[in-house]
């Protein structure tokens, strides 16, 4: 049975297409390596202003079409990870899309090379974008602002040290509770647990 047909025929990426046919293959070879090593960055471009600039000069091509180049090359490698294509169906893919054979070679090249460990990296990106790395606590008394009441107000701060799997930065949140708002996430936590062990 043949493979469903991932990469689809729109006017964008026809475009993008005949642009990709025009790159020599060794510059396109780096060009797609780029791309796959940040792939699975979300919101993070693979290329700077200043390094855009240089592959519009590399490539003879004005801005707008350099980014129809990256884009192009994005989706499809997307669709590639979503599908987690095998790399000779991605070839085939390519060339019905009418990529010149050579680069849809290298596609499939790189994709063999790289493709595994970015469908990974995707799958811990959905699964785990940030994890908890450390858990402070401190107790805070606020007096009533009021004259007339005497009244004290305990209030819980939680900070809580969370690590950014792709950037590996640490961040660090405080989460502010009353008793009765403590005791409720107390609760919800006693329930994950329980439906944690449940699993175990």
């Amino acid at each position: 049975m043949a493979a469903p047909i991932v990469i689809p025929d729109t006017a964008s990426v026809k475009k993008g297409v005949s642009f990709i046919n025009t790159i020599d293959t060794g510059k396109f070879s780096r060009l797609l390596s780029r791309i796959l090593q940040k792939l699975h960055l979300k919101g993070e471009s693979s290329f700077t202003e200043e390094e855009e600039e240089k592959l519009q000069i590399a490539f003879s091509v004005e801005k707008q079409d350099l980014h129809l180049v990256l884009e192009t090359i994005t989706f499809i490698l997307e669709q590639a990870v979503y599908h987690n294509l095998k790399p000779t169906i991605l070839q085939q893919q390519l060339e019905h899309s009418h990529v010149d054979h050579d680069k849809a070679e290298v596609f499939a090249t790189t994709w063999a090379a790289a493709g595994p460990d970015t469908v990974e990296k995707f799958r811990q990106r959905i699964l785990s974008p940030q994890k908890l790395e450390t858990v402070g606590w401190q107790l805070n008394l606020q007096m009533a602002q009021s004259t007339q009441a005497k009244q004290k107000s305990p209030q819980a701060v939680l900070e809580l040290g969370v690590i950014n799997q792709d950037s590996k930065n640490m961040e660090k949140m405080f989460v502010e509770f009353n008793h009765q708002e403590l005791f409720e996430f107390y609760n919800k936590l006693e329930t994950i647990q329980a439906q944690l062990d449940s699993l175990t």
